[in-house]
Order: C-alpha cells, then structure tokens, then sequence
C-alpha cells in the first residue's frame, strides 16, 4: 500500500489481472533423412524457411535428389512456411543408438515442431521410432510414409490390421516377411497418421524427369496450408495435393472403404477435382476419440497453448481468487476458439466447461501444493460420410441431406 503524504492526486497503474492464453503455432514440422549433398551439415539441426535456401545449404552441383529433398520441396510447394531439416547422412537411420544426440532426437529441442515426417524410412524401427518420439513429447504428430511398392491392396489392407492369414504367411513367409513394414505400430493416443500411395512428380533437381515421392512432405505442406486458411479444427482432407501428375496405386472406392477402417489415409484421382488427400484418420483404433486427425492436433494445441500461457500460476496463493483467474483465462481462450467453430456447440456452455473451485481442489490437494483445473471439450468432427435420402411422393421429389 503506498504512503500518501502531501494532499495531491496520485495516478496509478492498476493491473486487471488478464493474462490472455494465445494459440501456439501447429504448421512447422521437422524432416529427417539423407540430403542430396550426404555430407552437408550432418546431424545438425537446420532451419529453413524457403526451397531456395534448402538448395543452397543441403545440395550441391552434381547432387541428385533424395527422399528428403523431394519432401521438403513438396512441402513448400503446397503452402508450407517454415520446417527444420536434419540430415544424418548417407544410409544411417534416423534414431540415435545410445552414441549422441542424431536425427529425431535432435528435433526435441525445438518446442515450435509440430509435425515429425522420415520421408522414405519405410520398416517397423522407424516407425517405432517417429511414433516413440511424438508420444514422448505430446505437443507433435508423426506422418508415416507407406512403402513405395504394394503388390496387392489387400495384402495391404492385411498388414495394416495385422491380419495377414496364417496360410498366406506359409506360402510365401520371405514375401510377407517384407511386407511387414506396411503395418504401422498402433497409437492409442493417435499421435501419427499413414498415407498411402506414393506420388509421381517432377524432380526439382532435374525438371525434365519424372520421378516416385513418398507423399510425407506434401501432407506436412497440406496440414500447414489447411491450418493456415481454415484452423487447425478443419481435417486436412479433401485437399488438392499440388505437383502431383500421378499416383503409383489408383484406388477404388471399395479399396478405400478397407484402409479407411484401419487408419490408412488415401490419396486419390477425381476427374473433376485432381489429385486429392482423401482421409483424415490417426492410428488410433476406429472406436478412439482420438482417431480424427483435426481432433488430436487441436487438443494437443489447446494443451500446449494452456500450458505455456499459464505459467504464471506457479507459486500464486491457492485459493478462491487464483481458482477464478484460472477459469476466467481458459474460459476466454476457449470462447474464441468456438467462435472460429472449433468446438461444437450453439453457446460457449455447450461447447466446454472449465472447472477449478473447492470440488475439484480438496485441502488435501491445497496442503500438498496441487491445483486441479477441470476441462471438457466438445470439439468438431469432420463430416466424412455425407449421405443423401431421396424419396418421391405425389407432388414431386423430397432430398434430405444429412453429413455423418
């Protein structure tokens, strides 16, 4: 309390007390893999913010391209702004071995990653490893590239569900010994998604060929550009995938309908439309709440974005006035957020709740220190089975549409 002496006025600088809670950035993802220049910075965390200055650091004049390159230039090609590059050399793997900080281990350092791709690391240590890496750190998803070559969709399909028939594995055991790479480890936390085909496109490196990509960077450009014009609410589907000229697998609606059950997301051909992402699934299992991509990366976001923005807590006095701040900075956060139709609801009531009071804070909590905020979300899910119920009746025809 200051100490008035002299009959004046006194003009004082009042704090409300507001601490806004501010989104946090969910486009930048981090790459790793061989760079056409092998030797060029490796095991070095690099950022770049341009094509031209990947070239510049990462390729040199007789370089040829590599599954890195063509991620990152299709990255930027469909929208992205910014990513971290790792290279770890010629033929090395992308995780470290207990001998120093190497590949993915290295993009632990940079909270701003929100996105994990190996484009081309294709086998089960490396999908272990992406997948390790983002249920590890929580705030970043991991996009796995299937194999380049798939003989058959349903073996495909089998590998996917870990349903390959005992028979088929005694035909042909060397066969489906290598097509074990094409099943993905599970993630209950739906921490990862797999797309499935590969793309043809040109080779920026040599414009006049066309050549075979694994579709990770262009979906990491995708996620990036769909963030950027819709919110990271909106699942990154229903995208034009940009450089694409062809596909190495064209599949059927009957195909899809297989892998979309089980976690693959397709990219497919529309003669209206082009080339298009058509699936937005995690790896989690079908009856997950965390098996839509836009849900699990709008949560990690709102997670993150609470837990950098509420640092400020930490030592505050825990009672009723520190309860009320915490339910009236989240509450705010949230309230913009299902104004941009984040959250599902015709009020803010309806589309969260934020719970920090004497319920959910005991004294057995206050005396060890512990305050408990309470959150519900009822965020959007994409409408990804639209059906149309036409019937006739004397006057004319009735449509109903109704988006599943």
């Amino acid at each position: 309390m200051p100490t008035y002496l002299a009959p004046d006025i006194y003009i004082e600088e009042v704090s409300l007390g507001i601490r806004p809670i501010q989104a946090v950035g969910t486009s930048v993802p981090g790459f790793v893999g061989t760079a056409p220049q092998a030797e060029a910075r490796v095991n070095e965390l690099v950022a770049i913010n341009n094509w031209s200055q990947f070239a510049k650091t990462f390729v040199a004049e007789d370089s040829r391209s590599t599954a890195l390159s063509h991620a990152v230039y299709g990255f930027f090609l469909n929208g992205g702004g910014r990513c971290y590059v790792v290279n770890v050399g010629q033929n090395q793997p992308i995780a470290g071995d207990g001998r120093g900080r190497v590949g993915l281990d290295l993009l632990e350092q940079i909270d701003e990653i929100a996105i994990v791709a190996a484009p081309g690391y294709t086998d089960p240590l490396s999908y272990s490893a992406i997948m390790a890496h983002c249920e590890k750190l929580k705030d970043r998803m991991g996009i796995l590239d299937t194999p380049e070559s798939v003989p058959d969709i349903q073996q495909l399909t089998q590998v996917a569900t870990a349903s390959v028939l005992a028979t088929k594995e005694k035909e042909d055991a060397p066969k489906t010994a290598d097509r074990a790479g094409l099943r993905p480890p599970q993630s209950d936390g739906g921490y990862a998604a797999f797309y499935f085909p590969w793309l043809v496109t040109r080779d920026p490196l040599s414009p006049n060929d066309l050549v075979t990509v694994p579709p990770s960077g262009h979906m990491a450009g995708i996620w990036a550009r769909s963030d950027s014009h819709r919110g990271v609410h909106k699942a990154p589907a229903n995208e034009t995938v940009r450089g694409a000229l062809d596909l190495t697998y064209h599949l059927t609606r009957e195909e899809q309908g297989e892998l979309n059950r089980h976690g693959v997301n397709c990219i497919r051909f529309f003669a209206n439309e082009g080339f298009r992402v058509w699936g937005a699934r995690t790896l989690a299992s079908p009856s997950s709440p965390w098996r839509y991509l836009n849900v699990r990366r709008l949560v990690m976001m709102i997670e993150e974005a609470i837990a950098e923005s509420t640092r400020w807590i930490v030592f505050e006095p825990n009672d009723r006035p520190l309860w009320k701040a915490i339910r009236r900075d989240i509450s705010a956060f949230l309230t913009g957020l299902w104004r941009d139709g984040a959250l599902m609801g015709r009020t803010p009531a309806e589309a969260f709740f934020v719970k920090c009071d004497e319920e959910t804070n005991p004294p057995e909590n206050i005396d060890n220190g512990i305050v408990v905020t309470l959150i519900g979300l009822a965020p959007v899910k994409p409408a990804e089975f639209i059906v149309f119920r036409i019937s006739q009746y004397t006057s004319g025809a009735e449509i109903k549409a109704q988006g599943g």
